[in-house]
């Protein structure tokens, strides 16, 4: 679960991780407001804190979580 303990996120990062949730939904045909989607989204918030900060990045990660 992500840690949001006095994080700051930009109308930018925002777009990036909403533009990165939405394909990734769309893939895997989910719904964004199913409890799969809360999880992807939230693995999306921890994985671009951690660096992968363009729209890209989060996305492939996501990916390779769930091929692992």
């Amino acid at each position: 679960m992500s840690l949001l303990v006095n994080s700051y996120f930009s109308p930018d990062d925002l777009d990036v991780l909403r533009g990165a949730l939405d394909a990734w939904c769309t893939e895997r045909r989910v719904d964004i407001k199913s409890v799969e989607a809360q999880y992807a989204a939230s693995a999306a918030l921890d994985l671009y804190q951690a660096g992968h900060d363009s729209r890209e990045k989060p996305l492939d990660a996501l990916r390779d979580r769930e091929a692992a």
